[in-house]
């Protein structure tokens, strides 16, 4: 076993104060699965979240590995610019979210998104969007896992490999015992807890620097190379492109998702689920700032080295705040770990897998959470950074199901025909692009040429061909 990171005496209560939470965490989850009757309890919460708490399962899904642990170290190893995809472009997705689809897919009462394209497009683009919405999340699930495996190797020298398996583990029984509603129990305590964590950690980063917060921040700006402050990069058309691209996979990429949706099928009234998405964005775009800054703070106390915020925790505050610190990024990572990997679980349980009249579909649920949390694992020791995990499964959504989700939802009568192709051509394109080493088609990243080009096949196809016109909607009351 390696020799931990920090001193064994942080590390022993560091492991007391995670133990003690993974207990009241599967108390919660115990608790939760009392209150489940039925597949729409487990996915959807029985529709009867208030604001309050769609709100934080929202921010609380969105606030994990990626803004944390990922973000940090990239901001620390490339600037500000790194900030694109995550917190900038998840938080604008929210807010996008909020104005232009939240009331109109509450409205419909699904369960799933799948569920809107064969409501709208037939039953092969529901299995096709559903083949296409899984894979999505395998990058993000391994993102969490890696995220939480390199804490667990930091704190106690458990191999990576090892902490894998064991985050996994937990995370995929929590989540098959209590669904939604064990997310949404622990989501208000998670959230408190990382807020307070990150508030209390900037604050201590920087009277590191300075005799006040202010004037500490100041200097660790002062101190970062000119590089690191630049938000959109102007070196070239071809680096403000690339930066484009990634911003659009995070805004863009991630509105046609399970786990956003979900939550938006959860809320007890149409005028919920948009105020929701829009309270989560602004405290996620607001928040999201803090891991930015301790990335900079980073980078002017150790450009090289290890995990970013676990670093700082050990420089800038007490022991006992560095536990609060670590269980609060131990909450944060699980409480996305959970919602990322029922999503996937539900689109299989929901719309691909519904021939076996044995299993209920509560228990098709529950096993697929077990399938995918165990597809993510592999997909997790094939080496790749957590960043470019987020980022893949980020512009596989964008490209795939972006344009059927708009016209979905916005045109009265769209063309099934021009869907399909629009589908396959986007997701076509990136995938060959993918297995070329393709990082741009010409000057346009490749995720935004891809989705160019579904649009305008959707456009020309059904202008010139459309074949069969969907149904208008027909929407329930908003109350």
């Amino acid at each position: 076993m390696d020799t931990p990171s920090v001193p064994p005496e942080v590390a022993l209560w560091v492991g007391v104060g995670s133990a003690v939470y993974l207990v009241v965490v599967l108390a919660l989850a115990a608790f939760a699965q009392r209150r489940v009757d039925s597949m729409e309890d487990y996915v959807v919460a029985g529709r009867r979240l208030t604001l309050g708490l769609a709100s934080a399962t929202l921010l609380a899904t969105w606030f994990g590995a990626g803004t944390l642990l990922a973000v940090a170290d990239e901001v620390r190893a490339e600037g500000l610019r790194a900030a694109a995809l995550d917190p900038i472009g998840a938080g604008v997705c929210l807010v996008l979210a909020g104005l232009f689809f939240a009331r109109k897919m509450w409205s419909l009462k699904l369960v799933t998104l799948a569920d809107l394209f064969r409501r709208r497009f037939g039953p092969r683009v529901e299995v096709f969007s559903g083949a296409l919405l899984v894979p999505v999340y395998f990058g993000w699930i391994a993102a969490q896992l890696v995220a939480l495996a390199q804490l667990l190797e930091l704190f106690f020298g458990l191999p990576v490999a090892a902490g894998l398996a064991a985050v996994a583990a937990f995370g995929i029984f929590y989540t098959a015992l209590g669904g939604m509603w064990a997310v949404t129990l622990t989501d208000g305590l998670q959230m408190a807890l990382l807020l307070v964590g990150l508030v209390i950690l900037t604050g201590a980063v920087a009277l590191h620097f300075g005799d006040s917060v202010g004037e500490g921040a100041t200097a660790v700006w002062q101190q970062v190379p000119d590089g690191h402050r630049i938000w959109i990069p102007r070196e070239s058309l071809a680096e403000a492109g690339a930066w484009l691209g990634v911003f659009c996979a995070g805004s863009l990429g991630n509105l046609p998702s399970q786990d956003l949706m979900q939550r938006i099928f959860a809320a007890r009234s149409a005028k919920v689920a948009q105020a929701a998405c829009l309270v989560a964005g602004g405290a996620y775009l607001t928040f999201g700032l803090l891991p930015l800054f301790l990335g900079l703070a980073g980078h002017v106390i150790d450009a090289e080295g290890g995990s970013t915020l676990p670093m700082l925790a050990g420089i800038a505050l007490h022991p006992g705040l560095a536990v609060l610190l670590v269980v609060t990024l131990l909450s944060a990572v699980l409480s996305t770990l959970d919602s990322a990997i029922l999503a996937p679980a539900t689109v299989i349980a929901q719309n691909l897998w519904r021939t076996s009249e044995r299993v209920s579909p509560l228990q098709r649920t529950r096993i697929a959470v077990v399938g995918v949390g165990l597809v993510s694992v592999g997909v997790a020791y094939l080496g790749e950074s957590a960043y470019s995990l987020l980022e893949s499964g980020y512009e596989l959504g964008m490209v795939s199901l972006l344009v059927p989700l708009v016209v979905a939802v916005h045109l009265e009568r769209p063309s099934v025909r021009a869907v399909v192709v629009a589908m396959g051509l986007g997701t076509s394109l990136w995938l060959a692009a993918q297995v070329a080493g393709l990082e741009s088609l010409g000057p346009v990243p490749v995720g935004l040429a891809s989705t160019a080009a579904a649009t305008m096949a959707y456009a020309l196809v059904a202008r010139l061909a459309p074949g069969t016109r969907a149904e208008p909607l027909a929407v329930q009351s908003e109350s």
